[in-house]
């Protein structure tokens, strides 16, 4: 049987070597113009000087494809006795054009050559984009999670690739044939796996899952009101939202959350987990009237939650400014004014000098401290201030 094949495969080559190749027709070399219609799709306004070139480029590129079906012979657009194509322009108007593309326009234009995709994949054109969309619900640990993303989908294309070719060293004829005939193409359209474009990709198709925190989670469930967890998401481009993966509460399943907005995400402020105690480093420095945040969960087998609230006055204070002395005292008092008064949520004490977890299985437990300093943050708990109060 192998002989058959081998014979076979020879035979068949022999037969192709016999066949009289013909050089392709000089219109080929036209199909290096394409580039230029992306102009079409750039978002700026051109100078009158771009427009007359835009209109004599496209005017000549229209008439080179009226006249293809009669053996046009035009390798070139002329332009003012000129002769020019995207690649014949100055780098640095060549770069300006790329850098004013959309990432969609960006990607397309990276399939076009291999001279484009040099400059479209560049980390330089998609930062840009990577920062206006990405930049408020990306932080240092979806940067580390993305490492690790990289690093399994290498591994898993190297094992893949050791499969493979384990299998086709026993069919080393047809392999031969292939590496003769089958030569690999000069255009890739599939970007680098390690940059900011394959990156911006990813996220925009859902696969990849990154870490960041949600206010207000499981569409603001009352129980979760003025809070804001750890949860994994997924982007889906659909809608423009996305969905939410929470870690397990003891013995309650994954929840997953959809829809969740934009608004509603933001990168977790200190670098601790939500199953880890907080160092808090702001004690010393809370005076009534401070915005805090504040690690609660409801038993030691949950992940702790950031909950907003305010530093409030001693019961031995009178609240006036010019003799207030809450400062002083080793006992701070934090105010949960989304609940009603005399609700068990609504205050709680710790200590200013020796502040670590206090709590109890009825109430819940009380962790680490942050203090809240920019006005942005403020203004974000603020607007999803609950419309009643909480009981």
């Amino acid at each position: 049987m192998l002989f058959f094949l081998v014979t076979g495969t020879i035979s068949f080559i022999f037969f192709l070597n016999s066949l009289p190749l013909k050089s392709l027709p000089p219109w080929t070399h036209d199909m290096r113009l394409l580039p230029l219609y992306f102009w079409k799709d750039l978002s700026f306004s051109l100078s009158p000087v771009c427009k007359s070139i835009k209109k004599g480029i496209f005017g000549s590129v229209a008439a080179m494809k009226q006249d293809f079906t009669s053996s046009s012979k035009t390798e070139h657009i002329e332009l003012n006795g000129q002769f020019l194509s995207l690649l014949d322009l100055p780098e640095l108007a060549l770069d300006c054009i790329l850098e004013k593309l959309s990432p969609v326009g960006l990607r397309n234009m990276s399939g076009v050559c291999s001279s484009l995709r040099s400059r479209c994949v560049s980390n330089y054109l998609w930062e840009r984009h990577m920062k206006y969309k990405w930049g408020h619900v990306l932080g240092p640990a979806a940067c580390r999670e993305w490492q690790c993303f990289i690093a399994s989908r290498q591994t898993l294309s190297n094992s893949n690739r050791k499969k493979s070719q384990g299998f086709v060293k026993y069919l080393w004829p047809l392999a031969w044939f292939a590496s003769k005939f089958d030569k690999p193409s000069q255009v890739i359209s599939s970007p680098v796996v390690d940059s900011v474009m394959s990156w911006y990709l990813a996220l925009e198709s859902g696969k990849f899952w990154f870490p960041a925190q949600v206010y207000n989670r499981e569409n603001g469930h009352v129980g979760f009101m003025l809070s804001c967890y750890d949860a994994e998401l997924s982007y889906d481009s659909q809608s423009d939202t996305f969905h939410a993966r929470y870690p397990p509460h003891g013995r309650r399943a994954v929840a997953i959350e959809s829809g969740v907005q934009w608004e509603r995400l933001r990168v977790a402020p200190v670098e601790t987990s939500p199953h880890d105690l907080h160092v808090s480093d702001c004690l010393n420095d809370l005076h009534p009237g401070d915005h805090i945040e504040i690690q609660w969960r409801r038993n030691k087998e949950f992940p702790y939650g950031w909950w907003y609230g305010v530093v409030g006055h001693l019961e031995t204070c009178d609240r006036n400014e010019s003799y207030c002395r809450c400062f002083n005292s080793d006992t701070v008092v934090l105010e949960f004014n989304q609940y009603t008064p005399g609700s068990r949520w609504r205050t709680t004490n710790i200590n200013r000098k020796d502040h670590r977890e206090e709590g109890n299985e009825t109430d819940g437990f009380y962790g680490g401290i942050r203090k809240v300093y920019k006005d942005d943050e403020i203004a974000t708990w603020k607007r999803l201030w609950p419309r009643e109060i909480l009981e």
